[in-house]
């Protein structure tokens, strides 16, 4: 799960329906995105982080650094 997307929701006192809408995606897949199922494609993350005032990138951080983490565990 991604806290700190739904702290920043919380924080702004918005559904993830009226961020879904505000990002131009179903509330399904903005709900993926936030409990850590699916990560967004650059262009949602992008609009995401335009409706949230939050830097896109950050989705991709933190993906790649437990995914850099698993494959040196598996070696």
């Amino acid at each position: 799960m991604r806290d700190w997307l739904k702290a920043r929701r919380d924080a702004m006192n918005k559904t993830q329906d009226e961020i879904a809408e505000l990002s131009g995606i179903t509330r399904p897949a903005y709900n993926m995105i936030e409990n850590g199922v699916r990560r967004p494609s650059v262009p949602v993350a992008k609009r995401i982080g335009n409706a949230m005032s939050i830097d896109w990138t950050i989705f991709f951080a933190d993906e790649g650094n437990k995914t850099t983490h698993q494959k040196e565990a598996s070696r």
